[in-house]
């Protein structure tokens, strides 16, 4: 870079990028107290491709059941995942009893969890991994088993007795603001009560955003993770949908996520059936931009190699669980293209660029460098990879280069950023 006078001035640029650090390093709103969740949840939640199939009779495989899950966290253990950062194995709704017990405690189905939920822990623990479990704040479960309203306490105490290290916690079947309000507050103070580390998965703003906006500073205090717009479904609009919802409303949220408290899309449906290859690379690019939690819902004993690199992807993983614990935001759209960008520790940028024409063929993309990362991510030079769909070197660049980039049709193309 050159002043007016025409001189270069090293000195100035990298002052600025220090700057820069200093102000993105600059803490925002307090997290809930309990010390988990410093970077972004990775594992598996059954919801998305098993839903409440409870039929184990004609459906033995993909019904919900401890034979399920203990498959499961073999595969996790076994397969590499575990290795790469995805540690916690979720159950959802589905997994209950009709009915609490004699002392008003839930209880596991007995034919679908014959050794009970502590049983399960205790297996899923013996593999180096973590057990999280679904609840509901309301009257009953969104799909009407034994609701927690009123027994926050107990269910507390029940899920640390049984070892569970995470809670989702849904909101259906709730009478009132002040109901679903009071109930996420009391039941993260309960879990916290039980001395257990228990990660506390929301849905607090999602079931709000209809009637008020949410309070996102409060929530956070409250919650290691929170659900604001809809499931995710196995298909191409919905994830287009979450993008949109996101992007839209990213002023409000991505200032409030970091270590400790992180906006959640939803699931993973990498390796199932509605999105072609580009449309998964560009789910896993825009997840780790957007420091989401990343929670597969698949089936992890018939996964394709190409889906099972994808979501291993070892340099896309290190995005999103980057220490600096900031969320990216999309920077700009203009002719069905966009272009994300996250702000990395050791000045560090990922910049995603999205085609989301969905007629003719890949297309290319020109950009000013000077314009990503706030006119910080390259002063006065640096190196750029390329991390999706492929790997591979781009080169060195200058502040004042532009970059030249081709993108498949609604897909993505990953890029890191690095000083040279």
């Amino acid at each position: 870079m050159k002043l007016e006078n025409g001189i270069q001035q090293p000195g100035f640029l990298l002052a600025l990028r220090f700057l820069a650090l200093v102000l993105w390093s600059f803490p925002g709103a307090r997290a809930l107290d309990n010390g988990l969740a410093m970077t972004p949840t990775m594992g598996w939640l059954h919801w998305e491709r098993f839903m409440c199939n409870v039929d184990c009779q004609e459906e033995p495989d993909s019904c919900i059941s401890e034979k399920l899950f203990m498959q499961m966290a073999e595969l996790m253990d076994s397969d590499g995942w575990k290795d790469v950062g995805y540690e916690y194995l979720c159950i959802d709704d589905c997994w209950m009893a009709p009915k609490r017990d004699s002392k008003g405690r839930l209880q596991a189905d007995p034919k679908r969890f014959p050794g009970g939920i502590q049983g399960l822990a205790n297996y899923v623990h013996s593999k180096g991994l973590k057990l999280g479990i679904y609840a509901d704040v309301g009257n009953k479960t969104c799909a009407g088993f034994p609701g927690s309203f009123g027994y926050y306490d107990i269910d507390a105490q029940t899920f640390a007795d049984w070892g569970v290290d995470l809670l989702k916690f849904d909101g259906c079947h709730c009478d009132s603001m002040e109901h679903l309000e009071n109930g996420y507050k009391h039941m993260s103070l309960a879990l916290n009560r039980t001395g257990r580390s228990i990660v506390y998965s929301c849905e607090w703003p999602l079931y709000m955003w209809p009637f008020r906006k949410p309070n996102y500073t409060e929530i956070r205090q409250y919650c290691n993770h929170w659900r604001n717009f809809d499931d995710v479904y196995d298909s191409w609009q919905s994830i287009k949908n979450i993008l949109d919802w996101t992007s839209s409303n990213q002023r409000r949220i991505i200032d409030v996520a970091g270590p400790g408290g992180w906006n959640d899309p939803d699931m993973l449906v990498i390796g199932n059936f509605g999105l072609s290859w580009d449309q998964q690379v560009t789910q896993m690019a825009l997840w780790a931009i957007m420091a989401a939690p990343l929670l597969m819902s698949n089936d992890l004993r018939h996964i394709s190699p190409q889906a099972k690199a994808l979501l291993q992807d070892k340099d896309v993983i290190a995005i999103n669980q980057d220490p600096l614990g900031k969320q990216g935001y999309r920077l700009r759209k203009e002719d069905n293209i966009e272009v994300w960008e996250r702000p990395l520790s050791d000045l560090a940028w990922a910049v995603a660029m999205v085609n989301l024409q969905e007629i003719g063929g890949p297309r290319f993309y020109t950009i000013s460098i000077a314009s990503l990362g706030q006119g910080m991510a390259c002063i006065p030079d640096c190196i750029i990879t390329q991390l999706l769909p492929v790997k591979r070197k781009l080169g060195f660049y200058q502040w004042t280069s532009d970059l030249k980039i081709q993108i498949n049709p609604t897909g993505t193309v990953l890029l890191r950023l690095a000083a040279n």
